[in-house]
């Protein structure tokens, strides 16, 4: 009887035992499964919504910044697979809900476009470069490297696209647009520039990007290409680096500052909102025409709109977006 005893006790602890290296195994198969499938140094899907039968919301993991970052996709129409235009926001960078999105008609005018939209939320404050440093204010922001290296090729798997990209950006973006397509010449083969400016390294340009940086954002400059005027600066300047968009369609558009019925101003503070908007925009039109000239002495084609009417609102952004489409959409085969 003992013996007997003796007998299911060691087959008791046997099976304890084979079940606890089951468990093990498991636990341990699981977490090598799940570090696959999630690698925290390649950009991927962190999960979508369907907002509609046109627009998908899509999450993406970015392991340069270790976030992830949301963009809203509107479908192209018909069958096969439709190149990519990337619109980007301006200097709260879409997170204050003020977006292309929730701003203009966006979907409704890419309704019958053979092309898909991607409107990334993010980058307040930014200039849509990767700093150098993390910022106290701004923390990490590596926005070339997300919608060059990460974003592009997250998308082009998810929805199976061409691979032919456009890239818009309108106010704080409109300069930085212009930038990523010299940073990156692979990535985006047509640039529209809406109502901004593109210089950086010179006293104006350097004006212009610590009043949205620091005077707005509250982040410092020094974090983003080091002291003001240095290397980075030249180096992201597309004014001085414009030899450098030779071969790529350009658009480039800003309007006098006057406002008009295109602003759709709001009667109850349509005074207001049109001083500082016109304000605004008179400063874009000349920067306009300083990128303007610099690419005409260059001899390097591109489409510019100068519009008699019109101050810093989305009633002047989406004309002008919608304008460029008759020259960004062909160029990309759209």
């Amino acid at each position: 009887m003992r013996s007997s005893g003796a007998t299911d006790g060691a087959r008791h602890r046997i099976l304890h035992s084979l079940t606890l290296v089951g468990v093990l195994v498991a636990s341990l198969l699981g977490a090598s499964l799940t570090a696959r499938a999630a690698p925290s140094n390649v950009a991927y899907v962190a999960g979508t919504v369907q907002v509609s039968d046109r627009v998908t919301r899509i999450s993406v993991y970015s392991p340069s910044m270790d976030r992830v970052v949301t963009s809203d996709v509107i479908h192209p129409t018909g069958g096969g697979p439709a190149p990519t235009f990337y619109l980007l926001t301006g200097i709260t960078g879409g997170e204050d809900g003020v977006s292309w999105y929730n701003n203009t008609d966006v979907t409704n005018f890419f309704a019958d476009k053979h092309v898909n939209v991607v409107l990334p939320v993010g980058g307040k404050y930014s200039m849509y470069t990767d700093w150098d440093n993390d910022d106290p204010v701004l923390g990490r922001n590596k926005w070339q490297t997300f919608l060059t290296r990460e974003l592009p090729p997250v998308i082009d798997r998810q929805f199976g696209t061409t691979g032919v990209n456009a890239l818009g950006g309108v106010s704080m973006a409109a300069g930085p647009v212009l930038d990523l397509a010299i940073q990156a010449p692979d990535v985006y083969r047509a640039v529209g520039s809406y109502s901004g400016c593109a210089g950086t390294s010179d006293f104006n340009g350097q004006a212009m990007v610590r009043s949205m940086v620091e005077v707005r954002g509250g982040g410092n400059v020094n974090n983003m290409w080091g002291p003001g005027g240095g290397p980075q600066w030249i180096e992201h300047d597309p004014v001085v680096q414009a030899e450098r968009l030779r071969g790529k369609v350009l658009f480039l558009s800003a309007a006098t500052g006057m406002p008009g019925a295109i602003d759709r101003l709001d009667p109850l503070i349509a005074i207001p909102q049109g001083i500082v908007g016109g304000l605004l925009e008179s400063i874009t039109m000349r920067c306009t025409a300083v990128m303007d000239a610099r690419l005409q002495s260059l001899g390097i084609p591109a489409t510019v709109v100068y519009r008699d009417v019109g101050s810093h609102t989305w009633g002047v952004f989406e004309a002008e977006m919608r304008d460029s489409w008759a020259v960004l959409g062909p160029a990309i085969g759209a």
